[in-house]
């Protein structure tokens, strides 16, 4: 046993026996907005990303058709609308490097900070979230939540490999302030209010 183990077995026999619960930390929701989805939208746009309004009767990815129509390589990982270049074959994921627009869907959203979160198990693949040039998400408004205290809550932060909160497209800043998008990941980030198959729209 090297002196490491010999200092870090001594540690662990002596830690103090005390019953120290951690302290309960509020969720910060007492005066929630109206509307979850409208509060959204409104942060969305302040940090760049595009909310697509759908149709209020007809195809509801009318929006999303009409923004990959000219596009070359579409990536799909929703059933709703499959794309060009089947992720599952996907080998290297820097092959990924031409796909014009990838397509997913979130496992919920933030309504306080207009940020969605996706997982490995959203993506597939997590290159094609920042390799794409453009990012469309699909967000069922009944996974809104109100603030991030409720977002790290949720269960995926425990039963997820991966998971990462996209606010926006990417973005960087000189020091006098001039702010460039799409610098150092994706150029868009355009985000469908869209069901879930069997759910509600209740926001």
């Amino acid at each position: 046993m090297s002196s490491r183990d010999d200092i870090l077995a001594s540690i662990r026999a002596n830690l103090p026996c005390v019953d120290r619960p951690l302290p309960r930390v509020p969720l910060f929701d007492d005066a929630p907005p109206v509307s979850l989805l409208d509060a959204f939208k409104a942060n969305l746009h302040r940090m760049g990303g595009l909310y697509l309004d759908p149709p209020a009767s007809g195809d509801m990815l009318a929006p999303v058709r009409a923004k990959i129509a000219d596009a070359r390589v579409v990536c799909s990982t929703v059933p709703e609308l499959p794309g060009n270049c089947d992720i599952r074959g996907v080998v290297a994921p820097q092959s990924l490097a031409d796909v014009d627009y990838a397509i997913v869907r979130a496992s919920f959203a933030v309504a306080e900070t207009g940020s969605v979160l996706l997982s490995d198990a959203d993506l597939q693949l997590n290159a094609v979230a920042y390799l794409a040039q453009h990012l469309i998400v699909l967000i069922d408004p009944a996974d809104i939540v109100v603030n991030l205290h409720h977002a790290y809550r949720r269960a995926e932060f425990r039963d997820r490999h991966y998971a990462s909160f996209h606010t926006g497209p990417s973005a960087t800043a000189d020091i006098e302030g001039v702010l460039i998008h799409g610098a150092q990941g994706v150029r868009s980030l355009s985000v469908l209010p869209l069901p879930r198959t069997g759910s509600t729209l209740n926001h």
